[in-house]
């Protein structure tokens, strides 16, 4: 003992590495027990000692948390093996290294694989002791920065995350805001195109939900159904260059008239063309009067040269145009509509649309209608009578 605290005397603490550390020694053989506290103690440890496996557990649960336990194999009763055990499943960061009297490899690695830092075979120096400790608490300091560490960056990434989901649903909200601000004025200056056009009120609202109806049968998705419905909203914009004398003429129009009627769609494109979120609906303006059999204008393209929004938009169109009541003509029944594009598909019309207009049924076309004619009912534009708006029809 004497030899074991002039060991102890001359091995000089090291702030650094131990602190408060709290240190458990487990070892019911006395000298030894004695020899750890004291050399241990030395080093500046807060040490406490405990005899057998059972009054480590009572120590550990009322006097931890412990950093470091040094702790016998051999002992009566319950072996050291299994407190190992114990403390590791309780605290799974504590530093254990494992003493016995016996040097046996198979013994240390099996300790070594149950958990422990470290093993010390009796008789040890206390320089080894020190050596052992600081080697076991210096990796438990790594262990558990590299945990914190881990645990920080999680959180951050997790904090960061957040905040970028925050982003994207208020940028998802502003687009939303802007998409919806953008449709607004389309409507308006659709619905100021209708008015102006006293012999077709509601029609471009109608054929706008018309279309949309017939894309959505025919499985197009966003961003496509939404330059397809803005081409719709657009489609007639051309007819603002129109001269109202033209554009309102109550009799048939002679040729020289059919022709400037006819410029409408070139003069709608170049409106539009040069807005960039426009650019797909400005394609559909410019074609919206094109026939799949080539005999449209204004550059009788053909078939799946047109492009699909506007194929759409010619039997929505022309679906609206034939059951809608005009000043010289009444409006034709569903059956005859229907049958007028079943009969002209791969004429002026795509097949492919037709057989999606056909799968559609009566009553579908005719609550759309219902619902543009309140709704057109309800948002009069300004210095319009209200009794123009009864000519919205609701067949």
């Amino acid at each position: 003992m004497e030899e074991s605290a002039h060991l102890a005397d001359s091995i000089a603490p090291t702030p650094d590495t131990v602190g408060a550390t709290h240190v458990l020694v487990v070892d019911d053989d006395r000298a030894f027990r004695e020899l750890l506290q004291e050399g241990l103690e030395s080093f500046g440890y807060r040490v406490e000692a405990a005899t057998s496996a059972a009054a480590a557990r009572k120590l550990f649960d009322e006097s931890g948390p412990f950093q470091l336990v040094l702790c016998d194999i051999d002992m009566p009763g319950e072996p050291g093996t299994e407190l190992l055990g114990w403390l590791k499943q309780r605290d799974p960061d504590i530093a254990v290294v494992m003493v016995t009297g016996i040097d046996d490899t198979t013994t240390a690695v099996s300790t070594m694989l149950s958990g422990a830092s470290d093993y010390l075979c009796k008789p040890f120096s206390l320089p080894e002791v020190r050596a052992r400790t600081e080697q076991a608490l210096e990796k438990r300091r790594l262990v558990v920065e590299n945990r914190c560490y881990q645990e920080e960056l999680e959180r951050r990434v997790e904090e960061r995350t957040r905040e970028v989901l925050q982003a994207m649903s208020r940028i998802r909200s502003l687009n939303e805001e802007l998409r919806q601000a953008y449709d607004t004025t389309l409507s308006a200056l659709m619905i100021a195109l209708d008015y102006r056009d006293s012999e077709t009120q509601g029609h471009s609202v109608r054929v706008v939900e018309f279309t949309e109806r017939l894309a959505r049968e025919m499985g197009i998705i966003e961003p496509d159904l939404t330059d397809i419905r803005r081409g719709a909203m657009l489609h007639d914009v051309g007819k603002i260059g129109i001269p109202d004398a033209i554009l309102r003429k109550p009799g048939p129009l002679d040729e020289k008239e059919w022709e400037v009627m006819k410029m409408h769609a070139e003069l709608g494109y170049d409106m539009l063309k040069d807005i960039p979120f426009l650019e797909t609906p400005a394609q559909i303006v410019m074609t919206h009067q094109e026939k799949y059999d080539g005999s449209g204008y204004p550059r009788g393209l053909t078939a799946d040269r047109i492009p699909i929004g506007s194929r759409i938009f010619a039997v929505a169109d022309t679906f609206d145009a034939m059951c809608s009541d005009r000043p010289y003509r009444q409006a034709l029944p569903y059956d005859r509509a229907r049958q007028e594009m079943i009969d002209f598909a791969g004429k002026q019309f795509d097949p492919a649309v037709v057989e999606a207009f056909l799968r559609i049924p009566e009553n579908e076309w005719d609550e759309i209608r219902r619902r543009v004619a309140v709704q057109m009912k309800a948002r009069p534009a300004p210095g319009i009578p209200s009794d123009l708006l009864d000519r919205v029809s609701v067949r």
